[in-house]
């Protein structure tokens, strides 16, 4: 098969498109950046929030209070792709009750859920398959795991490279031993064994090596796991307490752009940290203080596509107070090494402990925020992530099921997108395909088997496979992917022909058809060729302008190894591989064996002067007919 692409058709065609993209930033420059209400609650009130790979928000209803709940939410954007006007509907619950657990979104697009520090989950886990809205209870085997004795409780997660989950549970089978869970293949096993402590109550930062970098509890020791030989190595010494001495909690850590880490303290101090690469410790630094003597026990906060990190930071705990009811906002530029409080977030009240609001870093470079109400709040940051964070699409095509296989560059993100600290995990560092019609109206494809799961990819390739919605309308699209609230430009996508026609036999006079599988995610144009004739719908042509070529009825004139459909978009186009007619014109009853009722047939034709009789389709009925057939009959086919 042969494509062509056109970049001036691109160009053409992505003039409106690229001007709906720009709307965000458009409006983030006119309003500068704020705090928008989604317009809609939830229909109760929500904690912790994951990224679907569809692009929805899917939401744990909880309000902190018993009795605990089950329930989920999902949010979808509206016909624009804007989360502020989105609408809320409900999703199956979960099979256990839980507030304060681990979560992560698999590759394959599905949600692992375990844990809870509250409600009847905390020895259980469980899938959520998306696609089916169903939740499937899983099972640790005894030799791992002992229910009731053994608790994830509010532990932290991570998924590793492999797409496995890594989890330490707070009360687990063997002291200091995580869990690693494999859910391709169902298979759970041992996490190799923490360097010290028991890891509960800790902050895991995903590092661009891939390695889990870890502050030990209520201390100023570090460690890093390492998937490639499944170990838990010593790094280096915090320079500042980062957990405060009454409930031992800190906030979040996010990657920055630079690839320093960067971990928040209940005590009101931050530590920044750069990676060796290696197995070697790294240098751990402390950062600014938080303003106004504030701190931050488990506390959200977010890395967002500018550059800066989003987060939410209380009066400090003490002994009689370990979560003060009193927070506010701040921006943290690591360009300047400052924090700069914002204005306090909308629909709800600022009265409230940190450790009941959560964030989501959303695909159009906002964040999303919960504090247990059925109102949240949008974050609308100002300024634009640098062209070298963007992710970049190499090439979209269309695979033999009809799904599409994206490869590109940094489809991960430079960080994980939100972090809490050890139990609420709501990364979003992975592809999410948005397509921009030419009215405007964005829709959202279904990721899965991302290639990687890691962040600052750099310039290694990696790849994404996309399912586009099932009632998408026809339009000239256009796709954008987006990592962690990172977008790429948008990408102009040529045909892709997935399967095509095999030669074919037909008898003379008979019918046949070929046909083309084709995919884009633009509006479809076919041209049936024979060599590079375009045909028409006369004759025995039909549907010389579909996906299915019709020749009735097919004669000697026909056969030709050099029948080819072009498929075009606003794109390119993509030319099929040539296919054969092959006539048998012995088989004149069309029966697919040639013997004597095909003789008897043709004599029937040939002495009634039947069109078919005219064998040698010279225009006229004659012995020349006669004797093109008894040579054709005696060579059989």
């Amino acid at each position: 098969m042969t494509r062509t692409s056109r970049p001036g058709s691109l160009l053409a065609l992505a003039g409106s498109i690229l001007a709906a993209s720009a709307v965000l930033g458009a409006a983030q420059s006119a309003h500068a950046q704020h705090w928008d209400r989604v317009l809609n609650p939830a229909p109760g009130a929500i904690n912790l929030m994951l990224l679907l790979s569809d692009g929805t928000v899917m939401a744990s209803a909880n309000d902190g209070s018993d009795p605990i709940g089950n329930a989920w939410y999902r949010l979808t954007p509206d016909i624009h792709g804007n989360y502020v006007d989105g609408t809320w509907a409900p999703l199956a619950p979960m099979l256990d009750t839980r507030l304060n657990f681990q979560a992560q979104v698999l590759r394959d697009g599905r949600v692992f859920v375990s844990g809870g520090e509250f409600g009847t989950g905390g020895s259980a886990a469980e899938i959520y398959d998306p696609t089916t809205n169903v939740w499937t209870a899983l099972s640790v085997p005894p030799a791992l795991w002992t229910p009731g004795v053994n608790s994830f409780s509010d532990g932290n997660s991570k998924l590793l490279p492999d797409g496995s989950v890594l989890l330490m549970p707070v009360s687990p089978h063997q002291p200091g031993v995580p869990l690693r869970y494999d859910p391709a293949t169902n298979v759970w096993s041992n996490a190799g064994h923490l360097f010290r402590g028991t890891g509960s109550g800790a902050t895991w930062v995903k590092l661009p090596d891939n390695s889990i970098l870890t502050i030990d509890p209520a201390g100023t020791l570090s460690e890093r796991y390492i998937p490639a030989t499944n170990t838990w190595i010593n790094d280096g010494v915090v320079p500042v307490s980062l957990y405060d001495s009454f409930g031992f909690n800190m906030g979040g850590g996010v990657v920055l752009p630079n690839g320093k880490a960067f971990f928040l303290g209940a005590t009101g101090h931050t530590a920044l940290y750069t990676p060796s690469g290696t197995t070697a410790p790294g240098i751990w630094v402390a950062g600014p203080d938080i303003p106004g003597g504030m701190g931050t026990p488990d506390a959200p906060c977010a890395m967002m596509a500018n550059g800066k990190v989003l987060c939410v930071a209380s009066d400090a705990p003490t002994a009689g107070d370990h979560f003060p009811e009193r927070v506010s906002y701040f921006e943290f530029d690591p360009t300047t090494n400052t924090f700069a409080q914002i204005s306090n977030a909308s629909g709800g009240s600022t009265n409230i402990p940190t450790n009941i609001a959560a964030m989501l870093a959303l695909p159009d470079g906002s964040v999303l925020l919960s504090r247990r109400f059925a109102n949240t709040s949008v974050w609308i940051p100002l300024g634009d992530p640098l062209p070298a964070w963007k992710p970049t699409i190499n090439a979209i095509t269309m695979n033999p099921d009809g799904s599409y296989h994206l490869t590109g560059t940094q489809l991960n993100g430079m960080s994980e997108g939100a972090s809490y600290g050890n139990e609420l995990q709501m990364s979003s560092n992975y592809p999410i395909v948005r397509l921009t019609g030419s009215t405007g109206n964005v829709y959202y494809a279904r990721t899965f088997d991302w290639s990687s799961t890691g962040v600052q990819t750099g310039s290694e390739i990696v790849s994404t496979e996309f399912t586009v919605p099932a009632a998408l309308p026809p339009d000239n699209y256009t796709p954008t992917v987006s990592a962690s609230g990172i977008n790429s430009d948008p990408f102009c996508v040529a045909p892709s022909i997935a399967q095509s026609s095999s030669s074919q036999n037909a008898c003379q006079g008979g019918s046949v058809s070929f046909g083309v599988v084709a995919g884009g995610v633009s509006t479809l144009t076919y041209q049936w060729r024979r060599g590079l004739v375009n045909l028409s719908n006369t004759g025995e042509f039909s549907g010389v302008t579909t996906a299915t070529l019709t020749i009735s009825p097919a004669t000697a004139t026909d056969i030709g190894a050099d029948y080819n459909c072009v498929v075009t978009n606003a794109c390119g186009s993509e030319t099929s591989s040539p296919i054969a007619l092959f006539i048998c014109a012995a088989d004149f009853d069309c029966d697919g064996t040639v013997d004597f009722f095909d003789y008897d047939s043709f004599v029937v034709a040939f002495e009634t002067g039947d069109p078919q009789g005219d064998f040698d389709a010279d225009g006229t009925i004659d012995f020349f007919d006669y004797d093109a057939f008894v040579v054709a009959f005696e060579a059989g086919c």
